[in-house]
């Protein structure tokens, strides 16, 4: 299967909002219970590095990066996300968007991508494995889930271009 990916604007909030809160409902992706408002959204993440991908047209799926910290000695650093839509999971596309992502992002001078997985994920955790992460720890009980404690597994990828030297 192919898909054509691309910047994504304002007018794929609504595929992108449906597709998030599909993730969430999975209560494997994240411990937000609901997706949030465009604003708070756009807040959150980077304006650079925000993709879509599209299958004849309709969003299947989407990755970004968050900032980890308004200090300047982490402006080379952020946080992925990447949520397939349910009927496109287990085909090769949240690959295709970690890829490009990691690529847009050596573009943009991140030197260091980090990612926050439910370790219970276990897809997410192999997809992040075949783009070049590594697992860094267990964040014991970082957050309470529907009641329960969760644990967090925290990996990265270091690029071997920006900051290598």
């Amino acid at each position: 299967m192919t898909w054509i990916i691309d910047e994504m604007t304002r007018a794929d909030w609504e595929a992108v909002r449906s597709i998030y809160q599909e993730g969430i409902e999975t209560q494997l992706a994240t411990f937000e219970t609901e997706a949030p408002a465009w604003e708070d959204w756009d807040r959150s993440h980077r304006t650079d590095c925000r993709l879509v991908a599209r299958d004849d047209g309709a969003v299947s799926g989407w990755a970004a990066l968050s900032p980890v910290s308004e200090r300047c000695i982490y402006g080379g650093v952020a946080e992925v996300s990447v949520y397939v839509a349910e009927a496109a999971r287990g085909k090769g596309l949240g690959k295709a968007l970690l890829s490009e992502l990691a690529g847009r992002s050596e573009a943009a001078g991140i030197w260091t991508l980090q990612a926050g997985l439910l370790p219970e994920n276990q897809a997410s955790v192999a997809l992040h494995r075949s783009c070049g992460f590594r697992k860094v720890g267990i964040r014991q009980h970082l957050g309470k889930f529907g009641g329960q404690w969760r644990d967090v597994l925290l990996m990265e990828r270091r690029s071997q271009v920006v900051g290598a030297d």
